[in-house]
């Protein structure tokens, strides 16, 4: 950018003249044209921030703790000697689930001093360096000096991430001090894998995604239901009403009240965001066309089989230039960024996995009314999204199965505690052939994995009702909710 010009005298000489204009010139155009001109600026003092963070304590301990629907995780919520790393889809709750924690913590006994709250994207303090974040703990314990090692504080840092050098304050901070630390940040910033490095395994990983039906339900006031296999007709047709909106609006917080119109436009913005932010910034992806192509491409053919040598030949005959691997790598970004998820085919060899077509799905079921180019989004794929997403939920490994005969079975669920499920859905049984095929995939399977149970999830599950006393038929409805007397709390 040129820099300002000032009338001179043509008497004076250049050095004169020189002193004269810069004598003259107010000390915020000084401070301007160093922003514009990209000068280095002087560093803020240590004092600077020790009085914003003084403020910023003050201000997280005495007053109150934010509400927000209860959010459901299964694992455990923090372990001994690790921070534990709150990360997930922007705008999926993930601040509210850290206020959440607090919340537990003083039901459990917890005074509201010993639970210090920081969001690093306070305008207040930016441009604060990992060299400041001791004056955060050094303030701390000035105005609780009883409580250093003797009382465990739990520390919550929200978008920690903005902070460069985090990494090493934190692992000092559980090495020296008695506490427990929750974190938060960007979804491109903090990637477990990353994470995982940088805090040389001191970090322990939690997902908040957008709402479940369990959490939709408790964020609209509905009431759980206690025993599913005892609710009234009545009761049965509102929840299972509910469980339409779900798979129409999805689970985003802020997407709830808004008319589809509104929601529309907020959910393209998570996803504009999320492409520049945590695709094409972090990644350093320069090929727009190609990327917008496939991010409409993935979210318009939910639960769809997706080949990249077979995209990549579309592109390459609409005169659009894209490598293979660039494509490989737009596909992994998206899923660190957490859009979509993928299941991979299940098998024993790792080439046959790789070079067969995944399936892609949102992350959250009311993505697919936004995206459906053909005007007639299809709630079977909506519940298979939403399937998927809870089986990752509730921490199961997911891969599709197609056996030696051809036959497609949605998912196979492999649990943490050894169970495997063979998992077919659909929503609609009411064609007499589209239950034999669901059913003829689910027993082909059979064979294929001796011992994983057979369930077949459905919105019509009376249809289906004893047709087969080897595959579980489950109302979709009561599959969501399995799991509702579990507790928030760790487990």
């Amino acid at each position: 950018m040129p820099r300002r010009r000032f009338t001179e005298k043509p008497s004076l000489s250049g050095n004169r003249r020189i002193f004269l204009l810069q004598k003259r010139r107010n000390p915020l155009d000084i401070l301007l044209e160093k922003r514009l001109n990209c000068l280095p600026m002087e560093p803020l003092s240590p004092a600077y921030f020790r009085n914003r963070l003084a403020q910023m304590l003050a201000d997280s301990l005495t007053g109150p703790i934010r509400e927000g629907t209860p959010r459901t995780v299964y694992k455990t919520l923090c372990l001994p000697g690790k921070a534990t790393v709150i990360i997930g889809m922007r705008r999926a709750g993930k601040t509210t689930f850290l206020h959440q924690i607090r919340r537990q913590r003083m039901q459990s006994g917890h005074p509201l001093e010993r639970l210090p709250y920081i969001n690093f994207e306070d305008e207040r303090i930016a441009g604060i360096g990992a060299e400041h974040l001791n004056l955060l703990v050094e303030e701390y314990y000035r105005l609780f000096p009883a409580f250093r090692g003797k009382e465990t504080v739990s520390w919550f840092f929200d978008e920690i991430h903005v902070v460069p050098g985090w990494e090493r304050f934190v692992r000092r901070l559980l090495d020296t001090e008695r506490v427990e630390v929750f974190l938060s940040g960007s979804s491109a910033a903090m990637l477990s894998r990353e994470v995982a490095t940088s805090m040389r395994g001191r970090g322990w990983e939690v997902v908040i995604h957008p709402f479940s039906f369990e959490e939709f339900l408790r964020h609209h006031g509905h009431a759980l239901p206690d025993r599913l296999e005892r609710l009234t007709s009545a009761k049965r047709s509102e929840l299972e009403h509910a469980f339409h909106q779900y798979l129409k609006i999805g689970g985003f917080p802020e997407a709830q009240p808004l008319s589809d119109a509104d929601r529309f436009a907020l959910l393209r913005q998570y996803v504009d965001v999320a492409v520049l932010r945590d695709v094409m910034e972090r990644h350093d992806i320069t090929n727009i066309a190609a990327l917008r192509r496939l991010v409409r491409h993935l979210l318009g053919n939910p639960a769809g089989l997706f080949s990249a040598e077979k995209f990549y030949r579309d592109l390459k005959s609409q005169g659009i230039a894209v490598s293979r691997d660039t494509i490989h790598q737009m596909i992994a970004a998206l899923e660190d960024c957490f859009l979509v998820r993928i299941c991979w085919l299940d098998a024993a060899s790792e080439r046959r996995r790789m070079v067969n077509p995944r399936k892609v799905y949102p992350v959250d079921p009311g993505f697919i009314r936004v995206f459906d180019r053909m005007g007639k989004a299809d709630v079977g794929h909506a519940l298979e999204t939403a399937v998927r997403v809870e089986l990752e939920r509730r921490t199961a490994e997911a891969a599709y199965v197609k056996t030696a005969e051809g036959y497609e079975v949605d998912f196979l669920a492999k649990f943490p505690d050894g169970r495997r499920e063979l998992i077919q859905v659909c929503a609609d049984l009411e064609d007499p052939d589209t239950l034999q095929r669901e059913i003829r995939a689910l027993e082909a399977a059979r064979s294929e994995y001796p011992g994983a149970e057979l369930r077949l999830i459905t919105l019509t599950p009376d249809i289906a009702s004893g047709f087969s006393k080897s595959i579980r038929i489950t109302a979709a409805t009561d599959w969501f909710l399995e799991h509702v007397n579990i507790s928030t709390n760790e487990r």
